[in-house]
């Protein structure tokens, strides 16, 4: 499926950088890059060897050498979009990166959008949708098991298992089917038992991946994680702790956090959204009263509350006030008794008591911590691995689901399973039980993109970075 325009963009990133590499893909691209390029070897492009770098100069229109650069060509169907391509990489200059560019726009090229390379890679039939989804999961990984998952996906071997779920299916409907063409063979009462239970065996499969759907979109997008407390309760410090920099600022005054700041920080392997809040209390300091607002919102959206105390200080109303605001929250919230490494310990009975009274806050445990002396890291990534895993240690990669579109998918690929089974039930025809799993089937080749809708498509790629 080739395509009949040139794309051509800047496939590193923004910035100044050692190496900047200026992709063109489509029919035509490797004579784009023919008119710009000449090999110091003396021949031109079309006479080099595929996929070897080639050392030479990049000219504009004029004659003028812009760079010295090297220029890699690889023709259809071995590239990356399964198009002719030529890929120059030059000097990671801005200034640089940017006349290549606009010359490879003058000699026929149009700018790619975003994501248009791997868009092509999947129309071409090179990769599926759930691969070219890894291929941006990939380059926003934030731990290992988040890496791990990708490359898991991109792979195929995710792909691989919707793919044998809908050959399942397509067995079943073809089976059903032919009862229908040939309604002289007698379908056996037991023929829809058997027919059942291998629904209700893909259902399992399928809600077991569900079951999971949490845990693959943390890991791919972070568990958005909101610090709360008291001013000088230490949620800085226990930021710049998790962060292991001075990322906020501490200091005894009380107030000094007055806007919410974000950061991600790997725990254990599992990304945290961090956002340390501004301490909550009464306050006619108007910025500081707009803080403390945000900090309420933030910890209401939150998906993960820390809630920090300090374990050395007497109860006061601005403690009384956090733990009415955690009985509100949706989340998980661990409690942090801070400061443990001063010997006074006045706050942790009493606060515990306090807790128990809570009836709606989802207390996953509390950590006894010091910012200060590094302690107490350890309970909290076991908590987190946890909450996360849901007591698993390891999730199995190829069923992990990426993002909120396939757990949908999946959702409602369920719903169909169950109104088929409830259609055999209540004793309906084939007819309408090759219907509910017919939409089933369809359904899930929107995960792989077999059967998409080209707004939902185009929608999903707009997401992608351009020159990928």
């Amino acid at each position: 499926m080739q395509q009949d325009d040139v794309i051509s963009a800047i496939a590193t990133a923004p910035g100044e950088g050692g190496i900047g590499i200026i992709r063109i893909s489509g029919n035509g691209a490797v004579d784009i890059a023919n008119k710009i390029f000449r090999p110091y070897s003396g021949n031109s492009l079309k006479e080099c060897t595929p996929r070897l770098a080639n050392y030479g100069k990049v000219v504009d229109e004029n004659g003028k050498i812009i760079d010295e650069a090297i220029c890699i060509v690889m023709y259809a169907p071995n590239s990356y979009t399964c198009e002719d391509v030529a890929e120059i990489q030059c000097h990671g200059g801005n200034i640089v990166m940017r006349e290549i560019l606009l010359l490879t726009y003058r000699m026929g090229a149009r700018a790619a959008e975003p994501g248009e390379f791997t868009k092509r890679a999947f129309l071409n039939g090179r990769i599926d949708l759930s691969q070219a989804q890894a291929v941006m999961d990939i380059i926003n990984a934030k731990t290992k098991a988040s890496l791990d998952m990708a490359m898991d996906h991109l792979s195929g071997r995710f792909s691989d298992t919707i793919k044998v779920f809908r050959n399942d299916l397509l067995s079943i409907i073809a089976h059903l089917e032919a009862s229908i063409d040939f309604p002289e063979d007698d379908i056996e009462e037991f023929d829809f038992e058997d027919t059942k239970e291998k629904i209700k065996l893909l259902l399992e499969k399928i809600e077991k991946m569900l079951d999971m759907a949490d845990t693959g979109i943390i890991l791919r997008d972070g568990l958005k994680t909101a610090i709360i407390g008291k001013p000088n309760a230490g949620k800085s410090s226990i930021m710049n702790f998790l962060l292991g920099q001075e990322r906020a600022i501490v200091t005894e005054v009380p107030g000094t956090t007055r806007d919410s700041i974000e950061e991600y920080v790997n725990i254990g392997g599992i990304p945290l959204r961090l956002i340390d809040t501004a301490g909550i209390r009464s306050t006619d300091d108007i910025v500081e009263k707009i803080g403390v607002e945000k900090a309420y919102s933030y910890a209401y959206d939150a998906e993960l509350v820390l809630a920090v105390f300090d374990s050395n200080r007497e109860m006061t109303a601005e403690d009384e006030e956090i733990i009415k605001l955690i009985d509100n929250c949706s989340g998980n919230i661990i409690i942090i008794m801070n400061k443990i490494d001063l010997s006074a310990d006045l706050n942790n009975d009493i606060l515990i008591n306090k807790l128990e009274s809570c009836k709606h806050a989802k207390i996953c445990g509390i950590v006894p911590m010091s910012a200060k002396k590094g302690q107490g890291q350890d309970k909290l990534e076991k908590l987190l691995s946890d909450i996360v895993y849901g007591g698993n240690v390891k999730i199995m990669e190829h069923q992990a689901l990426c993002d909120a579109r396939q757990s949908e998918i999946l959702r409602q690929t369920a719903e169909f399973l169950k109104d088929s089974i409830n259609t055999i039930n209540i004793g309906m025809s084939e007819d309408f039980i090759v219907i509910d799993l017919r939409s089933a089937w369809e359904k899930l080749g929107e995960i792989t993109g077999e059967s998409l809708d080209e707004d939902i498509l185009n929608q999903i790629f707009s997401k992608f970075c351009i020159g990928k």
